[in-house]
């Protein structure tokens, strides 16, 4: 742990930051194991699509896992620690399950195939749920936000790989034994796990499985803003959340072509969100939450409102470039800081079941409020659903001054 006068330089350069990108990495790589990869490979068996869209339930333990997170924070494991010891085990079982869909991938029974595939989500979930926690106490307030920046690219690295790299395997080996790779490299996590120290915590632990339960929540909602503090996780990312959800759309029905939209929302999209990531991290540091969750969101709100700028310009490669570089690079910096927030909200006792709980809330306005982002693009048109979408970053920002007496440092 660090103290908050810690050199920054000293702050960056820690094998403590490693940690997170290693784990941002190998939290990632598993997602679309059980969702585009896996699919592409059922569709190749020719399983019906009636089938392959079901299979979309099989990612329901990422939304659920606040429901079994108290058991990683009421019990530990001898000698290996409380975050450490369950870290071995879900990325052992979760080496297997991926190593069950290589042996037997859709050539198996629909129950098996969805039994294995749901068991990767879940022990993927889980591990979500103590790489975030293992985070957030084996770093300092100040270091949340370098740290989760890191995670974060870690975690898109480990998706590229896993996805892009999957597919692009799969044509050269076959998807078994691609399926069969991605085990040995989720198993290869095991050894990162056993090189890192346990998370030192001075906290009291809960006693019972009942308190591990209970008293999360009954901490969280005791604190004077805790609505507050779920409105704001609500909205302050509800404007860009709205508009990606139909961006490739538009780029389509600007007059870009795929590969132009690949080429360059896609690659280059990918890498200026790494280096906003990054940015945001060490601003962050520097700056403080409070501070950079208002420049960020600005900076959101305005990168949403440029791709209004494209309905004028048309399918002009420059302007497209320039509207994706300033949106990605706003969106990796105000994903830091936001994860950065979650983190400094939860109680070291209950950090588990406390962050799982706020993600898995972060991950609400994907799926409900940009369900009718057609419908109002449609409605007002592509220019003034854009300026929409950058008016809706304002409410999460006037929550902000709600927080300064104890966010601002």
């Amino acid at each position: 742990m660090t103290s908050p006068s810690e050199p920054i330089a000293r702050s960056i350069l820690n094998g403590r930051m490693l940690a997170a990108f290693a784990m941002g990495f190998y939290s990632g790589a598993p997602l679309l194991l059980t969702g585009s990869v896996l699919l592409a490979w059922m569709k190749e068996r020719g399983i019906d699509l009636t089938t392959i869209g079901l299979f979309a339930l099989v990612g329901l333990p990422y939304t659920l896992k606040f429901l079994w997170a108290p058991v990683f924070d009421r019990f530990h494991w001898p000698r290996l620690g409380r975050r450490r010891g369950w870290l071995l085990l879900m990325q052992l079982l979760l080496a297997v399950s991926i190593a069950g869909l290589a042996i037997y991938g859709p050539g198996a029974s629909a129950p098996i195939l969805a039994a294995l595939a749901l068991a990767v989500a879940f022990f993927s979930a889980s591990q979500d749920t103590l790489i975030d926690a293992y985070r957030r106490e084996s770093l300092h307030d100040r270091e949340q936000g370098l740290g989760a920046s890191l995670y974060v690219n870690g975690y898109r690295l480990g998706m590229l790989l896993a996805s892009g790299g999957g597919l692009i395997l799969a044509d050269w080996i076959g998807f078994s034994d691609t399926y069969g790779l991605m085990a040995v490299l989720m198993a290869s996590g095991i050894l990162v796990t056993l090189l890192l120290p346990e998370a030192a915590s001075s906290e009291a632990h809960p006693n019972s499985l009942k308190d591990a339960v209970v008293l999360p929540f009954v901490e969280f909602f005791r604190r004077s803003e805790a609505v507050w503090i779920l409105l704001f996780i609500l909205l302050y990312k509800l404007g860009d959340t709205v508009a990606g959800q139909m961006t490739t759309p538009f780029y389509l029905e600007m007059g870009f072509s795929k590969t132009e939209i690949g080429a360059v929302v896609k690659l280059f999209g990918f890498w200026a969100t790494v280096l906003g990531g990054l940015a945001g991290g060490a601003l962050i540091l520097r700056y403080g939450i409070y501070r950079t969750l208002w420049q960020f969101g600005l900076l959101q709100l305005l990168s949403t409102a440029a791709f209004a700028v494209l309905v004028h310009t048309g399918p002009q490669l420059p302007a497209l470039t320039a509207v994706i570089s300033f949106e990605n690079l706003s969106a990796g910096m105000g994903t830091a800081a936001f994860i950065a927030f979650m983190a400094n909200q939860t109680d070291r006792r209950f950090t588990a079941t406390q962050y799982a709980l706020l993600s898995s809330l972060m991950g609400v306005p994907r799926v409900i409020a940009a369900a009718p982002s057609g419908w109002l693009a449609t409605t007002v048109g592509w220019q003034n659903f854009f300026i929409l979408c950058a008016l809706f970053a304002i409410p999460g920002l006037l929550v902000l001054p709600r927080f300064r007496s104890w966010l601002a440092d």
